[in-house]
């Protein structure tokens, strides 16, 4: 262990200890791996010296000036990534026997979930990034993370345990119509015509058909393909029903289905905060979807994040120090000491969960 000066971190290097605010909050966890981003916390915040893993000889040329040459960083990785991977690799495969005209795999699909699920209190919504995304695999992407955020609503929403597994595969398998669709309007980087939208609408009939005669699925997770893009003012489709007509698991994916599609990347947009997503659900919640279901969601998202290090509207970085349960999408913000309560200065919004 040695410490050294933030200008002699290198990319790649282990910290041995863990890294504090000014205010006495953990920055970095001892073990992290310095990545750019972590670079830029540090710098942020005026990190003088940091103590970091290596060598005793490493150590004495640190001391002494010497350049090192950079290590190549690698991505922190968990269980739930490891299990998350596996299953991008399970959809992929799925897709293809579906196009090649074979039965849907369910069983495969849900015994790779319950792998996954059995770390599901590593993920944490706002903050969980998969190592491998890229955009023309937004849609998978989206499924396994759908099927996660599913999961957790259905909890934090009381839903009886029977009911947990089932949301997380209604999750999964919401966009599944969306393989009879044609790809090039799936992977279209501009505007699409009034003509491409209309067809795109119908992954959510075609989503149903294919599953509605599978016996191991039951009616939520078959009625959530279909009514994931409903809205309980009957302003949805594809059969502008309102919310008596809505089963549960698809108001609930609804919205996990919002919240991801605009925090991943797409062709033809970068992803937003998800403190400004989280505003725009709650807002969407006056009419169009399930408000209880809104209001929890909105709540236990934002509850366990005091201490992370934002960087808002105006690029500047700080620590959430504090959660108003009022406006739990407004926190307030310490920047070197100064505290910027989101309340008031409505003009600034979170713009990224750095860490």
């Amino acid at each position: 262990m040695a410490t050294v000066a933030l200008s002699q971190v290198k990319l790649g290097d282990k910290i041995s200890d863990d890294v504090l605010t000014p205010l006495g909050g953990v920055l970095l966890q001892k073990g992290k791996v310095v990545t750019p981003r972590e670079l830029d916390i540090m710098r942020a915040f005026l990190v003088p010296q940091v103590k970091i893993e290596m060598p005793a000889n490493q150590a004495e040329k640190v001391q002494e000036n010497v350049k090192q040459e950079p290590v190549v960083p690698s991505l922190s990785a968990t269980p739930l990534h490891d299990e998350y991977d596996q299953m991008i690799v399970l959809l992929k495969r799925v897709i293809n026997e579906i196009r090649s005209g074979q039965p849907i795999p369910v069983m495969d699909m849900r015994t790779q979930l319950e792998k996954m699920l059995q770390h599901e209190n590593m993920y944490q919504v706002l903050t969980f990034t998969p190592r491998h995304f890229i955009e023309r695999e937004y849609l998978l992407h989206n499924s396994v993370l759908v099927s996660l955020t599913s999961y957790r609503i259905a909890q934090w929403c009381g839903l009886p345990r029977k009911d947990w597994i089932p949301i997380a595969l209604a999750g999964l398998l919401h966009d599944i119509g969306n393989v009879k669709i044609d790809q090039a309007i799936l992977a279209k980087p501009s505007t699409l015509t009034t003509a491409e939208n209309e067809e795109m609408k119908r992954h959510t009939v075609l989503g149903y058909q294919l599953l509605k005669n599978i016996a191991s699925l039951n009616e939520g997770v078959k009625l959530s393909a279909l009514q994931h893009h409903e809205r309980i003012d009957g302003s949805g489709y594809p059969l502008a029903i309102d919310s008596t007509k809505i089963h549960p698991y698809a108001k609930i994916v609804a919205i996990a289905d919002i919240y991801h599609a605009m925090t991943l990347n797409r062709y033809y947009r970068k992803a937003a905060s998800p403190y400004f997503v989280l505003e725009q659900i709650q807002s969407d919640a006056f009419g169009k979807l399930e408000p209880g279901y809104v209001r929890v969601f909105v709540e236990k998202v934002t509850q366990f994040h005091n201490g992370n290090i934002v960087k808002l509207s105006d690029d500047r970085v700080g620590e959430i120090v504090f959660t108003d349960s009022i406006h739990p999408t407004r926190p307030w913000v310490s920047i070197n000491g100064t505290i910027i309560n989101l309340t008031v200065d409505r003009h600034l919004h979170i713009k990224e969960v750095m860490g």
